[in-house]
């Protein structure tokens, strides 16, 4: 396998495992319903916005499982890069204005450095954009 292949390999191994995890952790979100929702929604008062809890909830918890699947596969994956991006942006803004430790805090700057770099980087050679958008991926 040439050097680029195995390049384009690794970051598939690692889009799919990070797409997965996300999912994972956004679906039960997802599934929970209105009053999961209001409460993950409640953080967009640190930025002072206090109206529709639910609705801000519910697009955090669409963010991570669809957001997830849709950055496993490299289908819309800059969108779904982005959508994950602003997500991790409101959870790392919302542990370090409770005050959180770094060992709290720290899985959400993770995933937003990997999600910033991912828009920059795209979706890869093994993905749905190359081989049904390439003119996007």
């Amino acid at each position: 396998m040439k050097k680029k292949n195995l390049a384009q390999f690794g970051w598939l191994i690692l889009r799919v495992g990070i797409g997965i995890s996300i999912f994972l952790h956004g679906f039960p979100k997802i599934t929970a319903g209105t009053e999961m929702w209001t409460a993950i929604g409640s953080s967009m008062g640190i930025f002072g916005i206090n109206f529709a809890p639910t609705f801000w909830g519910f697009l955090a918890a669409l963010a991570e499982s669809a957001g997830g699947l849709l950055f496993a596969l490299g289908l819309l994956f800059r969108p779904a890069a982005i959508m994950l991006t602003g997500t991790m942006i409101v959870a790392l803004s919302t542990h370090l204005a409770a005050g959180d430790s770094f060992m709290v805090f720290g899985h959400a700057l993770d995933l937003l450095i990997v999600f910033i770099g991912s828009v920059f980087i795209g979706p890869g050679q093994y993905s749905f954009d190359a081989k049904f958008l390439p003119k996007i991926a």
